[in-house]
């Protein structure tokens, strides 16, 4: 009796014995675990706080740069620049003016030479033939008054020659690029000789110096004039390829596309009509 109960004392003590063991074994786990946790736990939570630190320091770059555009841009350095490049566009716009002047002055030129050899060449062939009769006996005797005839003719060779001399001083200052004494030396000529045979080259002279001297709006009205009065002039081209200028200049693109377009149906074989294709070319582009 008493050895069965000392067996059972002793394998009730192994019993708690093994529970104690086993109790002490998971407490042991689990602060292992706790311990893994919290350092996992700090861990991730240091891995998150450099994350937040490097996105804080990135914004703050971003905010100074932002600071830095709004500067500028706010800025008297912007608005320096912006003024050189209004300036810059400004003497580009004056340049192409003044390339325009001196290309319609060489188109002019042109066909102020051609028209003038043309002239001449038609009045050194009217000599000739004279000539011709005079050396073959056809010309005739002269009559009893011919001496008060050649003092006649002598008054109006003097007259012819001022008139030529006028018109060619009032020729030699647009050439010059003087168009304002240009302008009122044709203006003179046209006063005092009204019928000359330069009536018309005097008439588009001053329309031509008037667009030097940017009064398009008069510009307009002289080479209008001249296109009433001289549709058939070999300058009517020219004329109208001034008029046209005009009112480009005026902002009048409308008009300006109809002279051109005009002028190029009137006269397809002038010397301006290329300029005139180019000029009508570049007012289509525009919207």
């Amino acid at each position: 009796m008493r050895t069965s109960i000392a067996i059972a004392v002793m394998a009730m003590g192994l019993a708690v014995s093994a529970v104690s063991h086993a109790a002490l074994f998971d407490d042991s786990e689990a602060r292992k675990r706790i311990l893994e946790l919290e350092g996992k736990q700090t861990a991730d939570h240091d891995a998150q706080q450099k994350a937040i630190g490097d996105l804080t320091r990135t914004q703050q770059s971003l905010d100074k740069r932002v600071q830095s555009l709004e500067a500028l841009m706010n800025g008297k350095g912007l608005l320096d620049m912006q003024n050189q490049l209004e300036q810059i566009r400004q003497d580009v716009a004056q340049l192409k003016g003044d390339l325009e002047v001196v290309n319609h002055q060489l188109e002019d030129m042109q066909t102020k030479q051609n028209a003038q050899y043309t002239d001449l060449d038609t009045r050194v062939r009217g000599l000739e033939t004279l000539a011709q009769q005079v050396t073959s006996g056809q010309a005739g005797s002269l009559p009893a008054g011919a001496q008060a005839t050649n003092g006649g003719d002598a008054n109006s060779g003097d007259a012819s020659q001022q008139e030529s001399r006028a018109f060619s001083e009032a020729e030699a200052l647009s050439q010059a690029g003087k168009y304002k004494e240009a302008f009122n030396a044709y203006d003179a000529f046209l006063k005092t000789y009204s019928g000359s045979k330069w009536a018309p080259d005097a008439l588009y002279g001053m329309g031509y110096s008037q667009f030097a001297l940017k009064s398009y709006k008069s510009a307009v009205a002289t080479q209008q004039k001249f296109l009433d009065k001289y549709a058939s002039h070999p300058l009517a081209p020219n004329a109208m390829l001034n008029l046209a200028n005009s009112q480009i200049q005026l902002g009048q693109v409308p008009a300006a596309k109809k002279t051109l377009k005009d002028l190029i149906a009137a006269y397809p074989a002038a010397e301006v009509t290329p300029s005139a294709q180019k000029r009508l070319k570049v007012l289509e582009s525009i919207k």
